[in-house]
C-alpha cells in the first residue's frame, strides 16, 4: 500500500459522530473526519437529496492529513426529520450550520457545498465571513436553471423502495446514467449504499424526508430571487474560491459559470468531463484541483 493509500484508509477510520440540537430541537448529525487538531476544518455540506457519505470518496480520494466535517443537513441521513414539513429552506439550514460551528468552536473554516450545499455556502459566507478562509462551489450558481430542477423533481419523489439492493442501485442507474456515463454495475451499487437505507420492513428507500422535494420544479425561481442571490454571492469577492461544474451540467450552466468568473476576479473554474449534476468529487481532475486548492489555503501566512 502506498502511503498516500495508507494515509487515505487512515482518515476515513478516524469517522467519528457528532450530534447537536437545533435552534429548534432536532437533533443533528456530522461525521468528523481527520484530526481535531487541524488548524483548519474543512466543512461539507451536500446536495438536496445527499447526505454526509456522498464525500466519503472525496476526502478518501484526497488522502490529505487535515480535519474534514460532513453534515447530514436535517431531513437526510441520520438528523431528525422535521415533523412539520416546513423548515427544509437553506436560511435555515444555515442556521444549523451556525449552531454546528459554535457546538465545535471552529473558527477557521473552508466550505464545499454540493448544489444545494453550494447555496448554503454562499449564504454562510455572507452570514459570517470572518470564519471563512475558502469556499469550493460544486456545480451550482446564483441562478439555478429551471430545466434542471424539472428534470430532478421527476425523479426525487422520495416515496420510492426496493426489494433489494441490486433493484435500487439499477434504479438509481436509469436516472444517472446521463450524468455519470462511465458508472458501471458496481460503482451504481456504491452509490446506492450511500443514497439509500435499508428500512425496518427490509425494503431498501432512500435516506431522507420525502416532504423535502414537494413542490419542487412546478415553479422556477424568479428574477427577484436571481437579483438577491447576486447579491449574496458579491459578498464571496474577497474569499478564495473554486468553482467546480460538470461538463453537461443542466443546474449551473455554462453562462452562469462564466459570469460567476467574472464577478468573481480572483475565482478559477474546473470543468469536469464527462458529469453532469452534480461531480462527485472523486474525479481525477477534481481531486486535484481540490487539493491544491485545501493545501494553499491550509499553508501558514507568514
Amino acid at each position: 500500500m502506498t502511503e498516500a493509500a495508507s494515509l487515505s484508509s487512515a482518515v476515513l477510520a478516524t469517522k467519528r459522530n457528532i450530534v447537536w440540537t437545533s435552534h429548534d430541537g432536532l437533533k443533528l448529525y456530522a461525521a468528523d473526519y481527520g484530526p481535531q487538531d487541524s488548524q483548519v476544518t474543512v466543512l461539507c455540506m451536500h446536495g438536496l437529496t445527499r447526505n454526509h457519505k456522498d464525500f466519503e470518496p472525496m476526502i478518501q480520494g484526497l488522502g490529505m492529513n487535515m480535519r474534514f466535517v460532513s453534515v447530514d443537513v436535517r431531513g437526510r441521513g441520520k438528523s431528525d426529520r422535521d415533523p412539520s414539513g416546513k423548515s427544509y429552506a437553506p436560511p435555515v439550514y444555515v442556521q444549523d450550520m451556525a449552531g454546528l460551528i459554535a457546538h465545535l468552536n471552529l473558527d477557521e473554516l473552508i466550505l464545499v457545498g454540493t448544489s444545494m450545499g453550494g447555496l448554503m455556502a454562499m449564504l454562510m459566507a455572507k452570514a459570517f465571513p470572518d470564519k471563512i478562509q475558502g469556499i469550493i462551489i460544486n456545480d451550482v450558481g446564483p441562478e439555478v436553471n429551471p430545466a434542471g430542477l424539472k428534470r430532478i423533481a421527476g425523479y426525487a419523489g422520495g416515496n420510492e423502495t426496493f426489494d433489494s439492493w441490486g433493484d435500487a442501485a439499477a434504479a438509481i442507474g436509469r436516472t444517472q446514467a446521463g450524468v455519470y456515463p462511465d458508472y458501471g454495475e458496481e460503482t451504481w451499487m456504491e452509490f446506492a449504499r450511500r443514497t439509500c437505507v435499508e428500512r425496518d420492513d427490509g425494503k431498501i428507500g432512500f435516506d431522507y424526508d420525502p416532504v423535502i422535494v414537494q413542490g419542487m420544479g412546478s415553479t422556477s425561481p424568479g428574477w427577484r430571487v436571481n437579483f438577491a442571490m447576486w447579491r449574496v454571492f458579491s459578498a464571496l469577492k474577497a474569499i478564495p474560491l473554486l468553482i467546480i461544474r460538470g461538463e453537461t451540467s443542466d443546474i449551473l450552466t455554462e453562462k452562469t459559470a462564466k459570469r460567476m468568473l467574472r464577478r468573481h476576479k480572483t475565482s478559477k473554474l474546473l470543468t469536469v468531463p464527462d458529469r453532469g449534476h452534480t461531480p462527485f468529487l472523486d474525479e481525477p481532475v477534481s481531486l486535484h484541483a481540490i487539493g491544491k486548492f485545501l493545501t494553499k489555503l491550509s499553508q501558514p501566512t507568514s
